[in-house]
């Protein structure tokens, strides 16, 4: 059984709709979005799939089995799923069934991941992209919480992971810069994203984050599901 975000009632938070970050945004795609995580983003825009001490567990967790949960999924209308949450590595062990069915069905499987868990090896064959979204300072997370060495080198060393930054000011660049020579990153598979949860602020980062992409060869990542309906759960 793997713990899920709930979106309403009994409904858990599985739906269809296009990828907004990364490598693949705009990719039409069906989300699984898993509840719990190691870390407390201050600027998290799913507190709710973790912080129980302000939302009540009962009410925005549910349990299911692999088989409910690709029954949510038709893989001859849309090919790609993406694994989000929360942290989904806290289920790993739980997880390796239901990736290796999304695997055999043929689909293409991004699986989303903060960087601080090491991958156990029985998934590792069973998911097309790693989205590796390491934490900055600027997460409030202590540093022991948000850099783990052995899993930064686990990620780097895999050539279908992606690292996405989420970055708040221009000053964070300089952290980023420290841990791609640290860790040895590829720039051409590193992401900055701008912090935010509406879309003015969005653009308004977005505008002096392209600038900081072009002169550092790192790729520019958006948030289209927020500029396009706002921080709203289900899309």
């Amino acid at each position: 059984m793997l713990k899920l975000s709930k979106m309403s009632s009994q409904n858990p938070e599985i739906f269809h709709s296009i990828q907004g970050e990364g490598i693949n945004s705009g990719e039409p795609s069906y989300f699984i979005r898993l509840s719990t995580c190691n870390l407390s983003c201050v600027w998290c825009d799913t507190k709710y799939t973790w912080d129980f001490r302000q939302f009540n567990y009962d009410d925005h967790v549910i349990e299911l089995t692999d088989k409910e949960i690709l029954s949510y999924i038709d893989g001859n209308f849309c090919k790609h799923v993406v694994i989000t949450g929360g942290e989904p590595l806290l289920q790993q062990k739980e997880l390796i069934s239901l990736a290796s069915e999304i695997y055999r069905l043929g689909l293409f499987c991004e699986l989303e991941t903060n960087g601080t868990i090491e991958p156990d090896p029985l998934i590792i064959p069973y998911i097309s992209q790693w989205n590796v979204s390491p934490k900055l300072s600027n997460s409030g997370n202590k540093l022991v919480s948000r850099e783990v060495p052995s899993a930064y080198k686990s990620f780097a060393g895999m050539g279908n992971s992606y690292f996405k930054f989420v970055v708040s000011c221009p000053q964070d660049i300089e952290e980023i810069l420290s841990l791609s020579s640290k860790y040895d990153l590829d720039r051409d598979k590193i992401l900055l994203m701008p912090e935010g949860t509406d879309a003015d602020e969005i653009i308004n980062k977005s505008r002096w984050l392209v600038d900081l992409c072009t002169k550092y060869g790192f790729r520019y990542s958006p948030r289209l599901h927020i500029l396009l309906w706002g921080n709203i759960q289900g899309t």
